[in-house]
């Protein structure tokens, strides 16, 4: 499925017959609606989008993702791991320039959707959770320019709340505190695949909201920052 929403817009969405990924690197391509790789990006849901990315900062070389260990466990329902932390724009969105804009960009795969799920992103921080198996998890990734963190079970403690247009997220391990804090108002409904390819309006996603960040590394303030974010609240519609 691929889907382009902008706020106050409209949400454009197809499903494409035939699409295949690089199995070397980061790359898909479904045409006629989709075309990227590890730099460039290209949709066309009659609005188009172009866009190049440089100054690219990627995830680490490090053995695991955001996710630790439990990356390696098979047959969770879902995984995620972002790849691009941040990087500048060169293009543009039907008639409007994205030049000097941001991005960010992940990978999010597994059988299914939680019955309620989570999920943030500002300039510092990302994080991603939900309610499966009686208990909710969330791995959260914070980073400045000398470095990141990643929190996640069974490592490291997490209490979230997520709804009514607010997002607390707290984790904790023996080293580091991570405290994230978004709101948001006016949401975009946009559907997720389920089973045999239909479309369902599981996802609020808050495409204007804010989020604060704070991590301390024992005592020390390590990051605080504010600003803008994207920032989703998702539910599996009641029986």
């Amino acid at each position: 499925m691929v889907t382009v929403a902008s706020q106050p817009g409209t949400v454009h969405t197809a499903i494409a017959e035939h699409a295949s990924i690089d199995p070397h690197g980061l790359g898909v391509d479904a045409p006629p609606y989709l075309r990227a790789d590890a730099t460039t990006l290209d949709v066309n849901l009659g609005v188009r989008v172009e866009a190049e990315f440089d100054r690219l900062r990627g995830w680490p070389r490090r053995p695991f993702g955001p996710l630790g260990p439990a990356q390696l466990i098979p047959g969770l329902g879902q995984y995620w791991a972002p790849h691009l932390l941040s990087a500048r724009v060169r293009g543009r969105f039907g008639e409007r320039s994205l030049d000097g804009a941001s991005v960010y960009a992940e990978k999010n795969w597994g059988a299914a959707f939680a019955d309620h799920w989570w999920w943030g992103q500002g300039e510092h921080v990302a994080f991603a959770g939900g309610r499966i198996h009686g208990v909710a998890p969330t791995a959260v990734v914070a980073w400045t320019d000398d470095g990141l963190v990643a929190l996640s079970p069974p490592f490291a403690r997490t209490v979230t709340r997520a709804g009514g247009g607010e997002w607390r997220i707290r984790a904790r391990s023996p080293r580091w505190r991570i405290e994230v804090s978004g709101e948001s108002g006016d949401a975009l409904e946009l559907p997720v695949p389920v089973a045999r390819g239909r479309l369902e309006l599981r996802s609020r996603h808050h495409l204007r909201g804010r989020i604060a960040v704070r991590v301390h590394r024992g005592r020390r303030l390590w990051l605080a920052s504010e600003g803008p974010a994207a920032l989703e609240d998702g539910a599996t519609p009641p029986a």
